[in-house]
């Protein structure tokens, strides 16, 4: 018999910031060891997830007490969407600590997001990656989001643009 850990989600508070930036850090070096090119170790410092705290949600999952995932809830992405009507919730640095995480939790915590988006009454669950990282891309397709668009040249914060796949998922209506 295999044990599977108690997985719960949180909000974060202040004090989880540096976790949330190791959390980052770790994807972004197994992103870095396994040839995909998309984050970068230290690009998020704590401010950034104190600022994403305060504009939206960001959330930590802990694997029996161990953070292990997090990801970030935005109300808009005018960035990638441009202005859209109120109809959606982005998720934003899905993170995985494939150290500690027990497998399938990646899927968990997506199902979480949608989960709260859905709470608010909003119908569709909204995220992007990166045109060049067809394995995400196949994972969220898998996951149930459907290709919504592309934007050619989304802006980072150094001011280089990057291309990235706009994918979306139909949440089912709440009674």
């Amino acid at each position: 018999m295999i044990d599977s850990p108690k997985i719960t989600l949180r909000h974060t508070a202040d004090s989880d910031a540096g976790t949330l930036v190791a959390l980052y850090d770790r994807a972004a070096r197994w992103m870095r060891d396994n040839s995909i090119d998309q984050w970068k170790p230290g690009e998020k410092d704590s401010e950034h997830f104190r600022e994403r705290m305060r504009t939206g949600e960001v959330w930590l999952a802990e694997a029996d007490g161990r953070p292990c995932a997090a990801y970030e809830l935005w109300w808009s992405d005018e960035a990638a969407w441009g202005v859209q009507p109120p109809v959606a919730g982005y998720v934003h640095r899905l993170m995985i600590d494939r150290t500690t995480a027990p497998r399938g939790l990646g899927r968990r915590v997506l199902g979480h997001a949608e989960l709260r988006i859905g709470q608010t009454g909003r119908e569709f669950a909204r995220l992007d990656c990166l045109s060049s990282n067809p394995r995400l891309r196949t994972y969220y397709e898998a996951a149930g989001y459907r290709v919504a668009g592309e934007h050619p040249s989304k802006e980072a914060a150094d001011g280089s643009t990057y291309a990235v796949v706009l994918l979306e998922k139909r949440l089912p209506r709440r009674p």
